[in-house]
């Protein structure tokens, strides 16, 4: 994929993928803490993250979204799609800025685990764009599915930019999913993201449109992210004022 210059005069924004596999680290050690330093660290506009789990009535580390939002300063946007005996698993969106629109799509498909999308439009100050967090299912009917369902979802707003923060769960650079988002969005960077230690399967995407306001993606590796997750947060520079 050919990504763009950036002109003196572009209002750029950065966005966050990360599956954060419930603040369970490679050494098998729960630690919202060490998530909490990682975003701190990639210091981004919005951050969607997949496989978090909040507590109920929980405090401190343990309400996940809670504390993530608290040690980051941004607003919290909820995805729970699994309501659990002691609380609630799902996605969370992170963003530095006003959500003007919230909405949730429902992605489930019956026998599976439950799936489903945040989707909210932004006021950046410098106008509206909108970002989707979602974590699609483990086979590939599923996945088949939930990509014409999502898809279907975003074509119904005309809201632009838009920011698509992803968990595919899909390794073939072939797979339905994937093909449809680069017909539809453009070919995203596919960069290897898990397990991240040593990262073979690009699981992990970030899609935007129009694809000409993508400035650049790049997988965060560093001695921390190696261990605080088994996956690598993708960070994307996005110019929003590229909306044609």
């Amino acid at each position: 994929m050919k990504l763009h210059k950036v002109k003196e005069t572009s209002t750029l924004f950065s966005a966050v993928s990360y599956n954060i596999h419930q603040c369970v680290g490679m050494d098998r050690q729960r630690s919202p803490a060490r998530i909490a330093q990682v975003l701190n660290e990639l210091d981004a506009d919005v951050i969607g993250l997949q496989e978090v789990h909040s507590e109920n009535n929980g405090t401190g580390e343990s309400h996940q979204m809670q504390y993530l939002a608290e040690a980051t300063g941004r607003i919290a946007i909820a995805g729970p799609m699994i309501a659990r005996a002691n609380g609630e698993y799902g996605n969370v969106l992170l963003s530095r800025h006003p959500v003007i629109n919230a909405r949730r799509l429902d992605l489930s498909v019956p026998g599976r685990e439950a799936r489903g999308a945040i989707d909210v439009d932004i006021d950046t100050g410098n106008g509206v764009l909108r970002v989707i967090v979602s974590h699609l299912g483990l086979r590939v009917r599923e996945r088949i599915y939930q990509t014409k369902r999502l898809l279907a979802g975003i074509a119904k707003e005309a809201t632009t930019p838009v920011i698509v923060l992803l968990d595919f769960n899909e390794w073939f650079p072939w797979g339905f999913p994937i093909l449809r988002f680069n017909e539809e969005f453009g070919k995203a960077p596919s960069l290897r993201t898990f397990p991240a230690p040593a990262p073979i399967f690009s699981l992990d995407r970030i899609w935007v449109k129009p694809q000409r306001a993508l400035i650049s993606v790049r997988r965060c590796i560093t001695p921390l992210t190696r261990v605080a997750s088994d996956h690598l947060p993708l960070h994307a520079c996005i110019d929003i004022d590229r909306k044609e």
